[in-house]
């Protein structure tokens, strides 16, 4: 007989000093009566906080309910498959499975598991590595999964009691983002704390200190490439400085469109194994591939631009490299970031920063940029991250932070 009771002291533990008050857009959005449900999220990004809301609001006695962590040594030891069977022979009814990609073999023993209790659900989560992607063809016609992207400026605002904002749809956006932004700003000026996410908003644990955020966030880089990406792919650890390397590129650069035969040369790598080390770190979540716009075989190609995965990343990996902000890539990457992040199709067309759902031009700058690059197209707006307010077919870059 396996003793659960520390598993459940652990569990109290953390419902004890759970933050309950704020939660994030995600978390309505999900169908929480689901038998499988899989959350992937970079590192960071509150992936346990939002499954442990879910588990302290739930009526009923807290044994029927269990929290686990893959990559707790007893779970590591005894095996999720004999701890949760016990748990469900014993009444309980709500498996949650945190941190699973650290368990090896975990696909086969979920499936065993969802088979064998058919009146139970499991909740598990895991960071966005190689191996959690691929499982999810193994579970697709089980696990309903659902992606956690760090936060938007939007909920960043209410983490920091500015205010609590509804989402913003992306037509809402485009048609009445002035007087959106109006109702907004009557709390006060939001640009200061718009620089403030900027550097270090997106993931929740600014919440922890801001002096040692970027620190922690380098060390979160260090544990996607070392651990997840190495023990989920084919790459050798000594190989591991060359994703460093094309990190750095890809930051340092205004912004970055590759060129894979330069890059390849430079690196040292054969051009398939490039694309394979941008797939490893665009999985992983370190980057954003931006596809050019078109149809057909326009759509293959490789990525027109890439970004950092999102701006506080950026800044991680830029402040030992650049003494000047790389101010025209932090832009860009912000839009790209908070576009996808809201499910939107985001693609780079011939003419223009972003074609969004394939339909919607926009331009992305600053007081200097000019609507020259938009002049010839219908559907096309100005994103400026200069002014609080938006006009015409201008819009306040901020602003894209509300999607979601």
């Amino acid at each position: 007989m396996i003793d659960l009771s520390i598993f459940f002291d652990i569990q109290e533990n953390l419902i004890n000093f759970l933050r309950t008050e704020h939660r994030r857009s995600l978390y309505d959005k999900i169908n929480w009566d689901s038998r499988l449900i899989g959350l992937i999220g970079n590192r960071g990004t509150g992936k346990t906080t939002l499954l442990l809301q879910y588990l302290a609001g739930l009526a009923g006695e807290r044994s029927k309910f269990l929290y686990l962590s893959a990559d707790h040594i007893r779970v590591e030891a005894i095996g999720i498959y004999d701890i949760a069977s016990q748990f469900f022979k014993m009444g309980g009814m709500v498996l949650i499975i945190d941190e699973i990609h650290k368990y090896r073999n975990w696909p086969l023993e979920v499936k065993n598991l969802y088979d064998a209790f058919p009146n139970t659900r499991i909740l598990f989560s895991g960071s966005s590595s190689l191996e959690l992607q691929l499982s999810k063809a193994d579970l697709s016609r089980r696990a309903v999964f659902y992606t956690l992207p760090g936060l938007s400026f939007r909920e960043y605002l209410l983490l920091t009691n500015f205010g609590n904002f509804p989402v913003v749809s992306f037509r809402e956006l485009l048609d009445n983002n002035r007087h959106i932004a109006s109702s907004i700003l009557k709390k006060g000026p939001v640009l200061g704390h718009f620089q403030d996410y900027l550097d270090y908003g997106v993931y929740p644990f600014f919440l922890e200190g801001k002096n040692e955020y970027i620190r922690k966030l380098q060390n979160v880089i260090e544990k996607v490439l070392y651990e997840d990406i190495s023990s989920s792919s084919a790459i050798r650890t000594s190989n591991i400085p060359l994703l460093k390397r094309i990190l750095w590129l890809i930051a340092t650069s205004q912004p970055f469109e590759p060129n894979f035969q330069k890059m390849s040369r430079n690196l040292g790598l054969s051009k398939p194994t490039l694309y394979t080390y941008l797939d490893y770190l665009e999985r992983a979540g370190l980057i954003l591939f931006a596809m050019p716009a078109g149809r057909g075989a326009k759509l293959v190609r490789k990525p027109a631009k890439i970004y950092m995965g999102d701006t506080n990343l950026l800044r991680a990996a830029v402040e030992t490299l650049v003494r000047e902000d790389p101010l025209g890539t932090r832009r860009e990457t912000f839009c790209c970031h908070q576009l996808k992040s809201a499910g939107l199709l985001v693609r780079v067309p011939e003419q223009g920063d972003f074609l969004v759902e394939n339909r919607f031009l926009f331009e992305v700058g600053g007081r200097s940029k000019g609507k020259r690059q938009i002049a010839t197209s219908k559907d096309a707006y100005l994103v400026r991250d200069d002014i609080d307010c938006g006009f015409g077919n201008i819009i306040p870059l901020w602003m894209l932070g509300m999607l979601y």
